[in-house]
């Protein structure tokens, strides 16, 4: 890897991080506990369309330990790797297939982060009841991928445009 991209890699990591943050400072809705937005993942969206999965994979990996660190703890930390993975792998597959749209992948991969981490609360409170909670966190996954895969295709189109690739 060339210094410059990991230069930009690095500063990619730093806006997500601020990202996370910013979106902890949103109230939570009290009726639906553990919706996100997920606005760190419009960094995740733009690495995986301009750098590839690998160097995406790196820095959500990176954030999710970083941000678990500073604001949720290790609980937060096996919450967000099981999401971000399922979700990364999902959006490769299907970024890879070019079937969807960067709104497809966006909404398939918040669904699948919102599936990872009940797969991880399950594991984690041996409690199968959690999957009850599953299709709330669809719809809002659809709402919030929606919403991510839309700023994220502005940024991409911003970011191609400004900083060529070489």
């Amino acid at each position: 890897m060339k210094t410059k991209q990991i230069t930009q890699l690095g500063m990619l990591l730093s806006i997500s991080l601020v990202l996370g943050y910013l979106e902890s400072l949103l109230p939570v809705m009290a009726a639906v506990p553990g919706v996100k937005t997920g606005l760190a993942n419009i960094v995740t969206m733009l690495v995986l369309y301009r750098y590839g999965g690998k160097q995406a994979f790196f820095i959500m990996l990176l954030r999710v330990t970083m941000a678990g660190f500073l604001y949720s703890g290790v609980t937060g930390i096996l919450y967000g790797l099981m999401g971000g993975v399922c979700c990364l792998i999902v959006m490769a597959l299907l970024k890879r297939c070019s079937l969807f749209s960067i709104l497809g992948v966006s909404m398939a991969g918040a669904i699948s982060h919102n599936a990872g981490q009940i797969i991880a609360a399950v594991l984690v409170m041996e409690n199968a009841a959690i999957f009850y909670y599953l299709p709330i966190l669809c719809i809002s996954g659809v709402l919030s991928g929606l919403l991510v895969g839309y700023l994220s295709h502005l940024l991409i189109k911003w970011h191609f445009k400004n900083f060529p690739q070489n």
